[in-house]
């Protein structure tokens, strides 16, 4: 009988009844309170639903049973990784191991736990493990480029080279489509349907971008479908759902089902906003879903997806000689790949004078992600700090609340001679407030190679420079794009050196920084950067541009002109 209720409880899981799974694979337990596999099902669908405390129950009972319960091991640490316990995971997953050593989701967890703490070089150590157990895996391939771009010891031509390695991987899971139904489109008031596949549609560094052109696209140009890969949504999702035509969700679908309801959708463009990071679906991508395809936006590097036909960026973050490190056509907008969206009045605080004039002091800040901040990025602003013996460092981010993090950057700090009563630690908080904590920071020290996106464009809207160094990748040349595109060319460094002298000379020169602050924020408003009609035209362009290119000598064996979807 109790294997009746854990088949039940299987096929309403199946169905996406997770209640109903969930009652049925108690029941199985009453029957049978050794029963191990519905230990480890009910256990994920407990924490599917959000019952983390029964799935906590649930381990301790498990665990109880039989002490080297690899799966509930592994579930402790997932929870604990939740919770940003990132010591208490690692313990937990060093038991999974102890009784599973072969135990690949434990192995890549490890790397992810590596990766959150900047430990680039033991995540690179785990997820070759996973590797070498799996060698199949796309996701372990994609976390290993991930970790590439943060690294900055691997050449363009090296990372190019795991990224083909990767398109092998999603090209011999996939059946490419040749040929597509869709409706005339590209001019005459016929547009371009445009699929967008992103995990981002929400409160997001892509959502912000996103949001800030999507009510300048012409309707007679473009029209939208968003193809959200997982279900999450939040207040920006719900602004932004009005402006697609089809809000088609396919989280729930495997490569080939995504792809099968994209090219029934009659999409002409389908563009990636996610590359390899997290929530992606590129291996769909492989699949040729759309005839044209394109990354936009959410990653900084080739995709190395066949059947991913362009990439689009700008002059800067992507010059002429670094064309050859994608295996996507780069495709160029006129001033920059990306088009920031102004806080709303109600979230966005006035601009301040430098707090230097006040302090007497300069403040340096960083309010990038914690695992930007890599030694080496550590070492620079040691030399700086060094100096100017009274200049004092903000860091601010989401893992400063999070004791055993913070600890661990001030053991970092501590050994790149950078010493603790100088720096000002300060976690997450609502974005007003986040916004208005510029108020307390003179000049932004940007992170390399991972420069700022996002953060760089919130402190230019706040008034506040941000010094940043142009590197070899267009990750590590975001900055100087977004820089650039501001007017502020002389805030880019071209390499080491020259970032440590500009940010001692900038913290010298009090009269120019409050010069600049004062009208900082109408400056960028008027650059490209903030401009989102400029930016849509020009996005319209490349999209039609894009399509005439590859598709213009196409046969009608190829594409089927057809009724719109």
């Amino acid at each position: 009988m109790e294997d009746a209720f854990y088949i039940l409880g299987t096929v309403w899981e199946q169905l996406g009844n997770l209640g109903g799974a969930i009652e049925k694979f108690r029941k199985a337990l009453e029957l049978k309170p050794d029963f191990k596999v519905v230990y480890d099902d009910l256990c994920l669908a407990l924490i599917r639903s959000g019952d983390v405390a029964g799935a906590r129950r649930l381990i301790d009972k498990g665990l109880a049973l039989d002490p080297d319960f690899a799966e509930l091991h592994c579930y402790a640490g997932n929870l604990f990784f939740q919770e940003r316990k990132l010591d208490e995971a690692i313990a937990c997953y060093r038991q999974a191991l102890r009784s599973r050593p072969d135990y690949v989701l434990v192995h890549s967890n490890m790397a992810k736990v590596c990766l959150e703490q900047a430990k680039l070089e033991e995540a690179t150590a785990w997820f070759q493990k996973v590797e070498a157990l799996d060698p199949d895996s796309v996701e372990t391939a994609s976390f290993l480029l991930i970790i590439q771009t943060f690294h900055g010891i691997h050449s363009p031509a090296d990372y190019l080279a795991e990224a083909r390695r990767y398109g092998a991987k999603v090209a011999a899971q996939a059946r490419p489509y040749s040929s597509w139904s869709v409706r005339p489109a590209g001019g005459g008031g016929r547009p371009l349907r445009v699929g967008l596949v992103s995990g981002d549609f929400r409160n997001h560094p892509v959502g912000y971008f996103l949001e800030n052109i999507l009510g300048y696209l012409d309707p007679t140009r473009v029209e939208l479908v968003a193809y959200p890969t997982q279900a999450y949504e939040d207040e920006l999702t719900a602004r932004i759902k009005p402006r697609f035509a089809a809000w088609n969700a396919i989280g729930a679908l495997n490569n080939e089902a995504a792809a099968r309801r994209i090219r029934d959708d009659g999409i002409h463009v389908l563009v990636d906003l996610a590359g390899h990071t997290a929530d992606n679906r590129l291996p769909l991508f492989a699949w040729m879903a759309a005839p044209v395809q394109v990354s936009w936006l959410g990653y900084f590097a080739t995709t190395g997806v066949p059947g991913m036909d362009y990439f689009l960026a700008d002059p800067v973050s992507v010059p002429e000689h670094h064309r050859g490190y994608f295996t996507e056509t780069v495709w160029y907008l006129p001033d920059t790949r990306l088009c920031f969206a102004p806080p709303a009045p109600s979230a966005s605080p006035a601009c301040t004078p430098p707090p230097a004039v006040r302090n007497g002091y300069i403040t340096f800040g960083c309010f990038q992600y914690a695992g930007k901040v890599t030694d080496t990025v550590l070492a620079a602003w040691a030399r700086i700090l060094r100096s100017l013996p009274q200049a004092r460092l903000r860091l601010q981010n989401n893992q400063m609340n999070y004791p055993n993090e913070r600890e661990q950057l001030q053991r970092r700090l501590e050994r790149a001679g950078i010493a603790l009563e100088r720096v000002t630690m300060v976690g997450a908080m609502p974005r007003k407030d986040y916004l208005a904590a510029h108020a307390q920071v003179d000049i932004i020290l940007d992170t390399f190679p991972y420069t700022g996106g996002t953060t760089t464009c919130e402190a230019l809207w706040m008034g506040v420079p941000t010094l940043t160094l142009a590197g070899e990748t267009l990750l590590a040349r975001q900055g100087a794009s977004l820089l650039t595109c501001a007017g502020l060319e002389d805030w880019v460094a071209e390499d080491e050196e020259d970032y440590v002298r500009r940010a001692v000379a900038r913290a010298a020169d009090l009269d120019g920084l409050a010069q600049l602050r004062s009208g900082l924020r109408q400056k960028v408003l008027a650059s490209p950067l903030f401009d989102g009609t400029r930016f849509a035209r020009h996005l319209e362009d490349a999209l039609e541009g894009m399509w005439r290119q590859k598709m213009g000598p196409r046969s009608e064996a190829v594409i089927h002109f057809g009724p719109s979807p």
